[in-house]
């Protein structure tokens, strides 16, 4: 309490710029506190002299003057905030008064000597990174001392030498005081700087064990995504056998009129499935593990969004949906990766079909011409279930859905959405969703007209980042 007390009151004296660290803020304090009780010691001397110099001549009163000029300086301080100007005064203030005090009161056997040293360690203190300063100051001083004693060939005598034995006890005391003043906040000062060397060394220990652990976490995440690539691969194989089985035995249950035709559309819609979740998983695996590569060719985009209406329709009207369809004006030719284009845009028209049930799905399909580059909007509306606006922010996720019921009650694996927009994002572009929860949601498409070589080096990392979040669940 005492320690903040005073300190508060110190703090007075120091402005807002000496306040910018803690060693500023440090120095600053010091130097009000040794100004303002420093010169009671230095006067400690003068009283002694005052009773000694009976005459009291000039240079008395000019000790005196110097000693007091000392007081001023924490105001300097206050109203100025020019620590090093006023650092270099004090000390060259210092080092003037102990010279001609010097030269007036004993000369070379002076009690004032023991300030030389004083002055000397108080401006490698406040002004250690400009020595020469210091030891020019000095000098200045110091020349001008011995300078006078060449001229005169002696020192004056204003007081026996004998009769300076007192006050030289007392003038080693009060400096002795004065630098054991300093020498405990230089003590604080390193105690201080250790501590937070510990500190540092602390926190450096633990951002390598963090970077240790990012990096193995890196590892293990590149691992489990070659693992997942090469068993969705491994799975697609005997998939495919099954669903080529399975169609083969239905067209002969067909032919024949047999009984298990139910059972084989059964089986080859499980299988159907069953390779959509291995083909997705082992597309996000291979996004991950940085192994999948654009193919980039021409096509017309017209001719190919008739294709991906004929392979969506039979989905979209599965709920009894009725799929409508409004193609823009000049489509053209587009230079993209048709086969990740078109998975895509299943995947939204997916989601619709399942999230809508007696309602309508809209595919839009735009091409907006610029001078620079054509960019393709293909857009997906239903009039669904729609998604919750805190939903929203989560749904580009990988496995996620929009919440634990339309998991149980939909089904899925969360992936679709995820995987599109790292698609759509490898081609230099993103997806985008507007929604209204219970009326609805809006996906939007939006991918350069025209891809180059030069646009696949930013792949995912590079592309754009939508300016609405928007999403559903995967399919």
């Amino acid at each position: 309490m005492l320690q903040a007390a005073f300190l508060h009151k110190l703090d007075w004296f120091v402005p807002p710029q000496a306040r910018v660290d803690a060693a500023t803020l440090g120095r600053a304090r010091i130097f009000a506190f040794s100004h303002v009780f420093g010169p009671f010691l230095g006067h400690a001397i003068t009283t002694y002299l005052y009773y000694t110099d009976k005459d009291r001549a000039l240079p008395f009163w000019v000790i005196v003057a110097c000693i007091s000029l000392f007081w001023t300086m924490p105001l300097g301080l206050k109203f100025t905030g020019r620590l090093q100007q006023l650092a270099l005064f004090s000390v060259a203030n210092l080092t003037f008064v102990t010279l001609y005090g010097s030269y007036y009161y004993g000369g070379v056997s002076s009690p004032f000597l023991p300030w030389l040293l004083t002055a000397l360690l108080l401006g490698f203190f406040y002004l250690g990174e400009r020595p020469l300063l210091v030891f020019s100051v000095f000098g200045v001083n110091v020349a001008g001392f011995f300078a006078a004693y060449a001229i005169n060939g002696s020192f004056p005598e204003h007081i026996p030498l004998e009769a300076l034995s007192g006050v030289g006890l007392v003038s080693v005391i009060c400096a002795t005081i004065y630098v054991a003043m300093m020498a405990l906040y230089y003590a604080d000062v390193v105690a201080s700087q250790s501590g937070l060397e510990r500190e540092a060394q602390r926190h450096r220990a633990t951002a390598e064990r963090l970077r240790k652990t990012k990096e193995e976490a890196e590892r293990a995440n590149n691992q489990k995504s070659i693992f997942l690539a090469k068993m969705s691969h491994q799975l697609r194989t005997p998939l495919n056998a099954v669903i080529g089985y399975s169609e083969m035995l239905l067209e002969d249950a067909e032919l024949n009129d047999g009984e298990q035709s139910e059972d084989l559309r059964r089986i080859n819609s499980a299988g159907k499935h069953l390779l959509s979740l291995v083909t997705d998983v082992l597309d996000m695996s291979k996004i991950e593990a940085d192994k999948t590569e654009l193919v980039i060719q021409p096509f017309e985009l017209l001719g190919f969004i008739e294709d991906v209406i004929a392979t969506s329709r039979s989905v979209v009207e599965a709920n009894g949906n009725e799929f409508l369809i409004e193609r823009g004006a000049g489509l053209g030719i587009v230079i993209s990766d048709a086969t990740r284009l078109r998975q895509a845009i299943l995947n939204l028209l997916s989601n619709a079909g399942k999230f809508t049930k007696k309602g309508r799905v809209t595919l839009q399909i735009t091409r907006e011409r610029g001078d620079a580059e054509d960019w393709i909007r293909i857009a997906v509306s239903d009039t669904g279930i729609g998604i919750s606006p805190d939903n929203l922010q989560k749904l580009f996720q990988d496995f996620n859905q929009g919440d634990a019921s339309t998991s149980s009650k939909y089904g899925g694996t969360g992936l679709g959405l995820a995987l599109s927009q790292n698609l759509c994002r490898m081609m230099g572009g993103d997806i985008s969703v507007e929604s209204e929860f219970g009326r609805g949601s809006r996906f939007t498409i939006r991918v350069p007209g025209y891809i180059e070589d030069h646009q696949l080096a930013g792949s995912t990392s590079d592309a754009p980042a939508s300016n609405t979040i928007r999403q559903s669940d995967a399919a």
